[in-house]
């Protein structure tokens, strides 16, 4: 405009014109900047109150300690009263309203200190995640995030405890005497069994050595005075005579069950 400008009068309305769009960025700037400051002190204040709500979750779950730590000991008067008026005034526990705290209180403190402890580090995450929002951390969302979890936890019990219902009821009844006896004249005993397990593993060890010629070539000079032979034909006779005997019981080793 004022390139253009060729009189005094059009040289006039190019200063006002620039001087109102430089008041209009003024004004934008201004506005900007402010709009930058009250961001960051409410960034600045939402961070504040996380680390509040954070002290104060911690303080919760303290509590939530103590107070049932003191009821164990009997120091606080458990739910519902409890108290035995047949002692003195003195000797009565104090209730928790005569210790100045609410039971909704120790209810909610409660619940932080349990959902923390299912899932560690709940609190800080809530907080973090509302942080990120840009949204103001608040206690409801701590209390909705305990009891989300707390409920997450009661799910999963009551599925695991349908879970052990139902192998109870598809387990089979318990083997009646009769059963019972049955079922060790055709299987055995545990230690019955154990026997033919040693048999296999005598035999495979057997199996693994050299024939007996190599064996007794390979046995080092140095070594001879370990080998006994006594044992070795006494637990080969004996092999031989499980063997003759097991033959006529089964009939040359048919399955005893035909």
């Amino acid at each position: 405009m004022l390139s253009s400008a060729k009189t005094a009068a059009e040289v006039l309305e190019a200063r006002e014109a620039a001087g109102l769009a430089y008041d209009v960025a003024r004004r934008a700037a201004r506005l900007h900047r402010a709009k930058a400051a009250h961001d960051d002190l409410v960034a600045a204040a939402h961070r504040a109150q996380a680390h509040a709500l954070e002290i104060e979750a911690r303080a919760k779950r303290r509590l939530a300690d103590e107070y049932d730590a003191a009821q164990e000991r009997g120091e606080v008067a458990g739910h519902g009263g409890g108290r035995n008026f047949k002692i003195p005034d003195g000797n009565l526990e104090p209730t928790v309203v005569e210790l100045g705290v609410s039971p909704k209180l120790i209810h909610e403190a409660r619940k932080i200190r349990d959902a923390e402890a299912a899932d560690p580090g709940l609190v800080r995450r809530t907080l973090d995640d509302q942080l990120s929002r840009g949204e103001e951390p608040t206690r409801a969302a701590l209390r909705r995030a305990a009891e989300e979890r707390l409920q997450r936890s009661i799910d999963r019990l009551r599925r695991t405890q349908d879970s052990v219902r139902q192998i109870d009821a598809d387990r089979p009844p318990p083997l009646t005497p009769e059963q019972r006896a049955q079922q060790i004249a055709i299987f055995g005993t545990q230690e019955d069994r154990a026997i033919h397990a040693r048999l296999d593993e005598i035999v495979e060890l057997i199996a693994e050595q050299p024939d007996p010629a190599e064996a007794v070539r390979r046995i080092p000079p140095a070594s001879y005075h370990a080998v006994d032979t006594v044992p070795i034909r006494r637990a080969a006779a004996w092999l031989t005579d499980f063997s003759t005997l097991f033959e006529q019981e089964v009939q040359h080793g048919t399955d005893a069950s035909e």
